[in-house]
């Protein structure tokens, strides 16, 4: 059976160019996923000393505009004030002691500002205020938490409805207008666990201290899955390339022995 005659030069061409493209390509987005793991480890980090470190006080109102998740979430600050039980919001949550809500319950801050304090999950039961009476006080307050970033886009794949007080996030601009405040922080407070929930057998609602640290790290996942895919490209240029020398290879013989055929034609004529 004859073999496939090679291809031409143009299309020897266009496939190198194609090959080359992947590869860079390939190539470019596992070195792009290693510096991302790079900066996620050091992101890590520094969220885990911010978490761990002594509280601190709270920013000066001056360095609110300039707070961001990569310099300042889940900074561990120390706060006092007195709480405005009485315009709490509640957020609905799923939290490793079950499904509930969020109470966040605006602090007025000794020096004069706002700032939201989610307080702790409460399960359905524990909702309204009667359910948990004995822990509100109007006395002044000192309490430390982990700073977080306000939620304006919503959770749970639902918009926060704020006119039928229906909120699946932490939006503390929507909340702050919804309940009448003014001077709020932009950001809100995932209060510590309190003294008496850690030494009591039974929750006292809200439940503090629930905030979860994760970050997603698959970068070396990825990186590994481009550069194999570049292996690939590599490997499947290797191939084709020995294939088309093969075929060049016995095109030329096949071309040869044609000539030496008509040249011993010839010469018995």
């Amino acid at each position: 059976m004859a073999s496939r005659a090679p291809r031409s030069t143009a299309a020897c061409l266009a496939l190198a160019v194609c090959a080359l493209l992947l590869l860079a390509g390939f190539l470019a987005l596992g070195l792009w996923q290693i510096e991302r793991r790079a900066w996620k480890l050091d992101l890590m980090d520094r969220v885990a000393q911010r978490v761990f470190a002594p509280a601190a006080p709270l920013p000066p109102l001056a360095e609110w505009p300039q707070i961001t998740a990569a310099s300042d979430e889940y900074r561990h600050l120390q706060v006092s004030g007195h709480f405005l039980h009485d315009r709490e919001t509640l957020v609905q949550a799923v939290t490793t002691q079950g499904a509930g809500f969020w109470v966040l319950t605006p602090l007025q801050l000794t020096d004069g500002p706002t700032l939201l304090v989610n307080r702790g999950f409460v399960p359905p039961e524990a909702r309204t205020r009667a359910a948990r009476r004995a822990t509100e006080s109007d006395a002044p307050v000192s309490l430390s938490g982990l700073l977080r970033l306000s939620e304006p886009v919503g959770g749970f794949l639902r918009h926060n409805d704020p006119a039928g007080d229906r909120w699946f996030s932490r939006d503390v601009a929507a909340i702050a207008q919804a309940r009448g405040l003014s001077q709020v922080a932009p950001f809100f407070l995932d209060a510590d666990a309190s003294p008496r929930n850690s030494t009591s057998a039974a929750p006292v609602w809200p439940l503090g201290g629930l905030t979860v640290i994760t970050f997603k790290n698959n970068h070396l996942v990825y990186a590994l899955t481009w550069f194999g895919l570049a292996l690939m490209v590599l490997g499947a240029s290797i191939l084709v390339l020995r294939e088309e020398r093969r075929r060049r290879r016995e095109h030329l013989g096949d071309n040869t022995s044609h000539v030496d055929r008509e040249t011993d034609h010839a010469t018995s004529d």
